[in-house]
């Protein structure tokens, strides 16, 4: 095995030109898209390589580990990202530690972000996971919930709204994933016609290690990378 630094290094590399390539194909500038690393798959060490190689945005799916890895890595200028399932009760602790969280799902949680939020004197930017595929398995608004929810953003004075979040479908492959990725665009321009001032959905998060192509190639602006960066690295 090549020394891990290296690895990651190459791997990342990697990553950014498929992204320029996908980003080509459709159309798009590599710089309209943004890479978030998501290091579950990574100990702190790892971690702080892939900084080392040059990623400074990285995102984590528990928020237990994104504050164990907040602290491990405090002296790195890093921007955090939850792209995982938030319970209420643990926004708290985690909303100085994120520049934006993904996967708010509810309107509860909404509100316990906007009243965390208030207690910090600060506003948290936020994405709505949108469920477009249906499945029940699946945390996120549906898409007819998801346009209530855009209209009553005032609600919610201290959450700041930057767009929608998916997950492609379980089964189908690619196939299935590119349909997935191509409603919330759809669903995306749909609302900016009817959201109230104020209010932007600039962002689509979608896109993960196996199909961040597509999702770029249907609008995709953050696409969340984890394990493809680690290959050869970590188990």
């Amino acid at each position: 095995m090549s020394d891990p630094a290296v690895r990651i290094a190459e791997n990342l590399a990697r990553i950014h030109q498929q992204i320029a390539q996908a980003a080509a194909a459709s159309g798009r500038s590599a710089a309209e898209v943004r890479l978030v690393a998501v290091t579950k798959y990574a100990d702190a060490a790892l971690a702080r390589r892939l900084v080392a190689a040059g990623c400074r945005e990285l995102g984590e799916s528990r928020p237990q580990e994104l504050w164990h890895k907040a602290a491990e890595l405090a002296d790195l200028p890093l921007a955090w990202h939850l792209v995982g399932h938030l319970q209420r009760n643990k926004v708290r602790p985690t909303l100085p530690l994120v520049s934006l969280i993904h996967s708010v799902d509810s309107d509860r949680l909404l509100a316990e972000i906007d009243r965390a939020a208030a207690h910090l004197g600060r506003r948290v930017r936020v994405l709505l996971e949108v469920n477009v595929s249906g499945e029940p398995a699946k945390h996120g608004f549906s898409p007819v919930e998801v346009a209530d929810v855009v209209t009553r953003m005032a609600d919610y004075p201290q959450v700041e709204l930057r767009g929608l979040m998916t997950m492609a479908g379980l089964a189908g492959g690619r196939t299935t994933a590119r349909r997935d990725f191509a409603r919330l665009r759809t669903l995306r321009d749909w609302l900016q016609r009817r959201s109230p001032p104020g209010v932007s959905l600039a962002e689509l998060s979608m896109g993960m290690s196996g199909d961040f192509d597509l999702a770029i190639a249907e609008g995709a602006t953050l696409v969340r990378i984890g394990s493809a960066l680690f290959e050869g690295v970590a188990d």
